[in-house]
Order: structure tokens, then sequence, then C-alpha cells
């Protein structure tokens, strides 16, 4: 068995963060049950979203500046966030009528969250270092897939107790966390550095086309959760229009999110012609134009719509493996892996605004509340038109 797995390292990890990552939107895939029976409002989806990308921050600070990473074996701190997270996702089923409680333990969920995304990444060089865009896309694409997968999960349960999806993605992360911990760590890890300053990494911000890349990527990340969270209320929107119930809901917003990952695999494998800045900036500029015209297409068909739902869904995260690529090539040769965790962390932090806003003003403006999103795309493109005239560091 451990044979097996250790001959095929890169679709076991990019299964296994699959599985963990579907802890991340779990309670976004049974939004509707809660609302119904529980009397729940879109700003109490916001809250509970926002408590995950929190804990996520957190986790990966705490990551990047104790060197955890390098003190322990990332295949083990992948298995035992991968259990923590189910546990905390698993409790949440337990504490929802307890506001305290059910915050807390969604940010439980993304604390784990930071050793499982993160801790993909060092496996992935462990196992497989001449490991290129390509190979960065598929996991990103798992992270997307992940997300979506408590959305699909959720149709397949319709008429069934809303706990059932939360306690599958429970087990599916158990699954990842045992594949992982049997697969071990790879031939090539990296040799421990032992705790890298935070200043290290805050350092690479002083590099100009590392600055421009990283400003790149804080545009897309202001508008890629904030429409991860919207995606339900906007299909539910166009189904609506139809006359159509909410049967179909979860399954549509499986498909708008999920397709994202063929976006980032087909990024890469353009990347590999076209170069990483070429994918960043098209995708950037294609999310960024249907975010801007979405709301005045209020008489266009739903089925249009929804349709560029899906043109959406796969340009809003096809250039977050080439950002990360990019950045990587631009940062302090020294201090990549802290270079990337602070852009990470700034990242993840402005994904907090942009969910409040959306989420709490869906209210009062319904489907006029993406235009919030608009100057990620536009702020994210100005950053990276400055990126092609800076040399990258050696």
């Amino acid at each position: 068995m451990i044979d097996l797995l250790r001959r095929y390292p890169l679709p076991v990890i990019v299964v296994a963060q699959l599985f963990g990552t579907s802890l991340w939107f779990s309670v976004n895939g049974v939004w509707l049950s809660l609302s119904r029976e529980l009397g729940l409002t879109e700003a109490d989806l916001g809250r509970l979203t926002l408590a995950v990308q929190a804990g996520f921050i957190a986790g990966t600070l705490t990551i990047a500046v104790t060197g955890l990473a390098d003190r322990f074996g990332a295949s083990r701190i992948f298995a035992v966030a991968s259990l923590l997270g189910a546990m905390a996702n698993a409790g949440f089923v337990l504490t929802l009528n307890l506001p305290a409680l059910d915050f807390i333990l969604r940010f439980a969920t993304g604390l784990c969250l930071a050793g499982i995304y993160p801790l993909g990444m060092k496996m992935v060089i462990a196992w497989t270092p001449k490991y290129s865009g390509v190979a960065l896309a598929w996991l990103v694409g798992m992270l997307t897939l992940g997300t979506a997968l408590p959305h699909l999960m959720r149709g397949a349960t319709l008429g069934m107790p809303w706990q059932w999806p939360l306690l599958v993605a429970s087990l599916l992360a158990v699954v990842g966390a045992a594949v992982v911990f049997l697969l071990g760590d790879g031939p090539h890890l990296p040799k421990s550095s032992g705790p890298i300053p935070l200043r290290q990494g805050l350092a690479a911000l002083r590099v100009p086309r590392f600055r421009a890349v990283a400003g790149g990527y804080f545009g897309h990340m202001w508008e890629l959760y904030a429409f991860w969270t919207l995606v339900p209320l906007l299909v539910g929107r166009e189904l609506g229009r139809l006359g159509e119930g909410d049967a179909l809901i979860p399954w549509l917003a499986f498909a708008v999110i999920g397709i994202g990952a063929v976006g980032c695999v087909g990024g890469g494998w353009l990347s590999r012609v076209k170069g990483s800045e070429w994918v960043a900036r098209q995708a950037l500029r294609l999310s960024g134009t249907v975010c801007l015209v979405y709301p005045w297409l209020n008489g266009v068909s739903p089925v249009v719509l929804m349709a560029l739902l899906l043109v959406w869904g796969v340009a809003v995260v096809a250039d977050s493996p080439q950002f990360s690529a990019l950045a990587a090539e631009a940062a302090p040769r020294a201090s990549v892996g802290s270079s990337l965790a602070v852009m990470n962390a700034v990242g993840f932090g402005l994904t907090l605004p942009a969910i409040w806003l959306t989420s709490g003003w869906w209210g009062q403006l319904e489907v006029w509340a993406v235009l919030l999103l608009v100057p990620g795309p536009v702020l994210g493109l100005w950053s990276l038109a400055r990126a092609g005239a800076e040399p990258a560091q050696g």
C-alpha cells in the first residue's frame, strides 16, 4: 500500500488536499437549509465565513514566524491538521445555536486549513523537486474543487438532514490525513532553517517586482473568496427568475465554483507557452470584466447569466497559481518561503472586508453588491502592469 502511494505522490497529495479543503466552505454548502430551518441571514453566513478566513490567516502567520513547518515533517502536520479540522467541522453540528462557540469552531477549522493547503505545497516540492507551474496549478485546482465539494455533497443529500454533508466532509478529511501520513515526507524535503523572522518575509515587499506581483495577487484575493461566498446567492437569484425551486442551487453552485479547477489546470498549461504573467493578467482582466458587467445585465435571460457565472468561475481563480509562481521568482532567494507566507497572509486578510461588505450588503443591494468586488481586479491589473518593467531578483 505504502509503495503504491509513493509511486504516485503528486496524485496522492492533490487528492488529499481536495478532501482536506472540503472543510473550508462546508457550512456554505448547507446554507440554504440553515437559513430555512433556523432563520439565519446572509450576514450570519458572512460572519461564519469570516471566521474560517481569520483562522487561516492566524495559522499561516503562526507557521511563518515559528518555523513550525521546518521543525516537524510536512506530512505529519498535514495529517494532524486534517484530523483536528475534521473534529472542529463535525463539532459545528452541536454548536450551531451557540453563536460564540460556532464562530470559535469555524475559526479553529481555518487554523487547521493553514496546516493543509500550504503544507500540501511543501510536500509537492519534497516529492517532485522539478515541479512546474502545471503541478502548482493542479494543487490550487484541488483547493478550488475542495471548496466546491460541499455544494455537491448537499445536492446529493437533498431531503436528508443538513448535518450529513458536514459529517461527510469531516470523513473525507480523515481519509486525506491517513493517506498523507502513509505517504510520508519526500526525499527532497528542504533542510530546516529554524524560525524565520517576520521582517525577513516583509523585506520582499521592498523588491519592486515582488511588490508589483503581490499587488496583483492582493487584487485577485479581494475578488476570489467574496465571489465564492456569493455564488449560492447569485445562482439562487437566477433560478428564482426561472421559477425554479432551491433543489438545483447546490448543484449549480458546485459547477460555478468547481469549474475553477479547469481554469487552474488550463492556466498552468498555457503558462508553459505564454508565461505565468500573461495568464495571470488575462484571467484577472476577464474576471474583472464579468464582475463589472454582470449586475447591468438584469434584463438578460437567466440562462445566459448562469453561463456567464461559469465563465467567471473559470477566470476568478485561474490566476492564483500563476501569481504564486511569479512571486517565487521575484522574491529574494534566501527568503522565498517566508515571502510567500507573508503574501498569502496579507492576501487572505483582504478577503475579510470583501466578504463582510458583500454578504452584509446583499440584503439591500442584491446583485449590485458584486460591484464592491470591482476594485480588486482593477487595482490588481494596475499593479501587475508594473511587474513587466521590473527585473526578477536573483
